[in-house]
């Protein structure tokens, strides 16, 4: 009897190992870019203070994401030295409340809202000074301009941060296809993405896509607009569109993949251990 038990557990174990994990593929684009903006976003190096720059997606569901696309224009001639990814949850997620005027805007002494805007503070971070993650790029264009722009030097706390941007820009189209070799595993919630480059000369410019999403995986709701940050504004954030151009959003040009992991695995895992347990009662009632 002991020896037919001891076969049960051994054969219950080697049920789970040869169990496959089960898993629905995740993607998500805001497609390709619209040339209406170009948006600096870098981090901090000698002589350089940060940049972020960030666009917002939707998990329904836990979500592992692997791997991500973002496109922006860079100067002719130069070299990129790193990347970096950054994961923000909406405010008033990891955030001080407290320093804002609370609802309804929750607006501080230098932002007109924090409402739907990133954090303070990131959720996640990965780059590849650290080898957290790889990249490569990808020309798409040897040359690409946009009608307007907001460049470094051009965020600008209240009063007087509806500058009308910097105007056009210019540059390479350059597809940043990037791998995480630390995964970022999401609880379902509403984020954003900041990507962030740096270049051996000039500034990375984050391009501009469709808002609403026309491409892509189409539109979803809500769908929030960009919006931006430097070293001076920290931890504060403004919008892109409304409050620095002003009367108008966007959204950003990047794409995202992983997958969903669902409990079939633990389903099936169970129904075994059913089976085992209804085989181990017939054999018992038999004797």
């Amino acid at each position: 009897m002991q020896f037919q038990q001891l076969i049960l557990s051994v054969t219950a174990v080697t049920l789970l190992a040869s169990v496959p994990a089960i898993a629905t593929p995740f993607s998500f684009s805001t497609g390709n870019p619209d040339g209406l903006i170009a948006m600096a976003s870098r981090p901090d190096s000698p002589g350089k203070f940060e940049i972020e720059t960030a666009d917002d997606f939707i998990l329904a569901k836990h979500t592992t994401i692997k791997n991500a696309t973002f496109t922006g224009i860079i100067p002719t001639g130069s070299t990129v030295s790193g990347v970096t990814i950054e994961i923000y949850r909406v405010f008033p997620n990891d955030s001080d409340v407290n320093r804002t005027s609370g609802p309804p805007t929750f607006s501080t002494g230098q932002v007109p809202t924090r409402v739907n805007s990133p954090s303070d503070d990131a959720f996640g971070s990965r780059d590849s000074g650290s080898a957290t993650l790889t990249f490569t790029t990808n020309v798409l264009a040897n040359s690409f301009a946009t009608g307007n722009s907001v460049t470094p030097g051009g965020i600008h706390p209240m009063p007087g941060q509806t500058t009308g941007g910097n105007g056009p820009a210019s540059g390479e189209e350059v597809r940043f296809d990037v791998t995480f070799s630390s995964a970022f595993n999401l609880p379902a919630d509403h984020y954003f993405l900041v990507p962030q480059v740096q270049l051996d000369n000039g500034d990375f410019l984050w391009l501009s896509a469709p808002r609403p999403i026309t491409g892509g995986t189409g539109p979803f709701l809500p769908d929030l607009q960009a919006w931006t940050r430097d070293e001076s504004l920290q931890p504060d954030w403004l919008r892109v569109g409304t409050d620095i151009v002003g009367g108008t959003a966007y959204n950003a040009a990047f794409s995202l993949n992983g997958s969903i992991p669902e409990p079939d695995s633990l389903a099936i895992f169970a129904a075994g251990l059913l089976g085992l347990g209804f085989l181990r009662r017939r054999q018992s009632k038999d004797r």
